[in-house]
């Protein structure tokens, strides 16, 4: 039963199928094909080439003549308009030197007798590097700190001992007479 059920579907969708004639197109016109190409003559390849020849690099360099004739003196321009000074006397040799210290010992031992109050009685110790200018005549001043100790009492009394006690032979510039100039230092403070 269910075989005719099926083959009754069957005929109703067959029934439905509605059928179109389709007609197709006319292939279009062939065209001709484009002619061939002309080939080139084939030709036989370019000849090989030689490699360069190899360059001689000579291992002596060619002599050179020495003659011991002196050239010809150049020809004197007679133009009055143009005269050559004669040249100056030569300069006479530098006397330019840097800043030195004058009594050293003596101006070192009289800063650290110029202990900082405040510092001894804390009991602080250190180093500080100092930078100042020395005069023409030979005086310490605008000194200033250039590595701290630390300690602001340290640095500060650095500075004010050796703008007084400190005493310099001044630099002198080229021509020996004395100038300003500037003048480094560490002063190191200890207890004993």
């Amino acid at each position: 039963m269910v075989i005719f059920l099926a083959v009754d579907a069957v005929k109703e969708v067959i029934e439905r199928v509605t059928t179109v004639d389709v007609e197709e197109e006319p292939p279009p016109p062939e065209e001709e094909p484009p002619p061939p190409e002309e080939q080139p003559e084939q030709t036989s390849p370019p000849p090989p080439v030689a490699p360069p020849p190899p360059i001689s690099i000579a291992t002596n360099p060619p002599q050179i003549e020495t003659v011991q004739t002196p050239p010809p003196p150049q020809p004197v321009s007679t133009r009055p308009s143009v005269v050559e000074a004669p040249p100056g006397p030569p300069k006479p040799p530098s006397k330019a030197r840097g800043v030195r210290t004058k009594n050293e010992r003596s101006w070192t031992a009289r800063i650290q007798e110029d202990y900082p109050p405040r510092a001894l009685r804390e009991e602080v110790e250190g180093t500080v590097g100092v930078r100042v200018t020395v005069t023409a005549d030979g005086r310490a001043t605008g000194c200033s700190v250039t590595a701290s100790s630390g300690n602001s009492d340290l640095d500060a009394g650095a500075c004010r001992s050796l703008e007084r006690y400190g005493r310099f032979e001044p630099a002198l510039d080229d021509a020996g007479n004395p100038t300003s100039a500037s003048w480094s230092t560490r002063i190191t403070y200890r207890l004993n």
